[in-house]
């Protein structure tokens, strides 16, 4: 009877323990900042951090260097210094070979055509009513954005914004809850059904206020004495590109024209950076991030710098001018954060997706190698013609790479061998090619190791051409005004890199770090793992 009784007990407290399990202990959360800030400046030159610097106030890039870890030598890795290349290589911390964007576009050869980094022909534009629909469809790998929407179960709020729709897409990544870029026709900030169907309620109240025609009205001169812009070239100067509505390319320029008929010039000025801080900073308030405990990210792209730095030069008043602006616009955004985030509750990271090379005819004003040519393609196609009897051999050209026309070679049964074999050979006899090769042997190109590296580094094999060709430094494929990127040259490929903030040391480093290091030290640091094709390695000297 006492044994049965016991037994009785024994099994009741046994059935109780599945039933009431022991109360868990509580773990401290992941240390994480509130908020991180990504900021891609587009065609930033390392080196305007200095050429500037005494002319920046205290609480922009001067605080960033002061407060934060200065990376000094940061490089890109590849060769096609491009702006869809490079913000996908900083959040995915891969290389076009493995993520896939070796450039704004690039010819595919089974669709027969040209594609271009960020179009999705399956979603539909939102906000306005005509344009190409885009989404982050072409990209293969996870971004470190998406990773940390992985970590936190997809709590965290990630946003894209840019002027230029891939300087939004790409760096937010797959999961993203929103990116928005700018449509200069309509002058609205728009997305696409890849992340929503309607716009949200404060971005129409943003669009209402038609903000750029008060920029507008205040027209473009100079923030000093235009006299006073001792680090820049003449005001008039042959070789920079000019508004359509200007009859030469000098200050002030005239905007207040544009009010009410122009809402695409704004991009081509600093205040189209300063707009699009604007747009952030709401976004931020009215999306509520950094607000509690989980993370949130925003990825924000300041792309007037690029149209600013491709029509001027990078030795123009006016690059100088809209540095100088976005200088004061990056201390109004921080002391911002700094409100409403709060001091030390954000990480910041600054960096550029690409650099710029000087403009050809001020170089040659100076004495300094440099030459902006026409592309060979149309010659070399008669060349071809005459050799071969076909015409058409090439039929595409993009990132300094020709795509022959298979179709064309396999229907006259011709040797594609011999056809490349004869370009290579046509081309390093030009006088301004420095090397051409196959792609396919770019490991055995006459270039240093190094150099051989970017160029695999840059070659995605069911995107890239044929054909490669490198031109001497100081050279491109351009015309008589502005200049542009896209070299392994450092003028194209050294970009500033400073982060600041949560969890970030401060100093200076000069040993060379790369930007596939960007996301992976951000994984370190939010304690989340790397992209999905990530090649980078962690800067240990910018975590505390």
């Amino acid at each position: 009877m006492i044994r049965s009784f016991l037994l009785a007990v024994a099994t009741i407290g046994f059935l109780q323990g599945f039933a009431q399990p022991k109360q868990q202990t509580k773990t401290a959360a992941v240390p994480r900042p509130k908020l991180v800030v990504g900021i891609m400046v587009d065609q930033m030159r390392w080196d305007y951090l200095y050429r500037f610097k005494n002319r920046y106030v205290d609480g922009g890039f001067n605080r960033l260097m002061r407060e934060g870890m200065n990376c000094q030598n940061t490089m890109i890795p590849y060769a096609q210094t491009v702006t869809a290349a490079g913000h996908t290589c900083v959040y995915t911390g891969s290389v076009p070979a493995i993520h896939g964007i070796m450039g704004n576009e690039w010819f595919d050869k089974s669709q027969n055509r040209e594609i271009y980094c960020a179009e999705d022909k399956t979603v539909s534009l939102v906000g306005v009513e005509k344009g190409e629909p885009m989404s982050p469809a072409n990209m293969w790998t996870t971004t470190i954005c998406d990773e940390l929407k992985l970590a936190t179960n997809f709590k965290s709020k990630v946003l894209g914004i840019a002027i230029k729709d891939r300087g939004g897409i790409l760096p937010a990544g797959h999961s993203a809850d929103a990116a928005y870029w700018y449509d200069g026709t309509y002058g609205k900030w728009i997305t696409s059904t890849y992340y929503m169907n309607s716009l949200p309620q404060w971005v129409n109240k943003f669009n209402d206020k038609k903000l750029v025609d008060s920029f507008y009205k205040l027209n473009w001169n100079t923030l000093f004495p235009i006299d006073s812009y001792t680090q820049s070239d003449a005001d008039e100067v042959p070789y920079e590109g000019k508004f359509a509505h200007e009859k030469a390319p000098v200050f002030p320029h005239d905007l207040v024209s544009r009010v009410g008929k122009d809402y695409g010039t704004i991009r081509n000025t600093p205040f189209g950076n300063s707009f699009t801080i604007q747009f952030a900073q709401e976004a931020l308030v009215q999306e509520g991030m950094g607000a509690d405990d989980i993370t949130d990210f925003l990825a924000m792209s300041l792309s007037s710098t690029d149209y600013v730095g491709h029509q001027f030069g990078p030795n123009s008043i006016e690059i100088e001018d809209t540095y100088l602006r976005l200088d004061r616009d990056l201390a109004a955004f921080f002391t911002f954060l700094d409100k409403k985030v709060g001091a030390g509750n954000y990480t910041v990271f600054l960096t550029a997706d690409h650099a710029v090379a000087h403009v050809p005819d001020y170089n040659k004003a100076h004495k300094l190698p440099g030459k902006a040519i026409a592309s060979s393609t149309t010659e070399l196609n008669a060349k071809l013609e005459e050799v071969f009897k076909v015409k058409g051999i090439v039929r595409s050209s993009a990132n300094y790479q020709l795509y022959l026309n298979d179709r064309i070679i396999d229907s006259a049964a011709l040797d594609k061998s011999a056809i490349k074999k004869y370009i290579v050979q046509y081309l390093n006899q030009l006088p301004d090619v420095l090397v051409a090769f196959e792609t396919a042997n770019s490991v055995t190109a006459p270039l240093p190791q190094s150099v051989r590296e970017q160029f695999a580094n840059g070659f995605n094999t069911k995107r890239g051409g044929d054909i490669q060709i490198v031109l001497k430094a100081g050279y491109f494929y351009g015309g008589k005004t502005g200049t542009t990127h896209g070299s392994f040259n450092p003028y194209d490929a050294h970009i500033p890199l400073l982060f600041m903030g949560w969890g970030i040391k401060k100093g200076s480093l000069t040993r060379e770090v790369y930007m596939t290091d960007i996301a992976v030290t951000l994984a370190s640091l939010l304690k989340v793992q790397m992209p999905s094709g990530a090649v980078g390695h962690v800067i240990p000297e910018v975590l505390q």
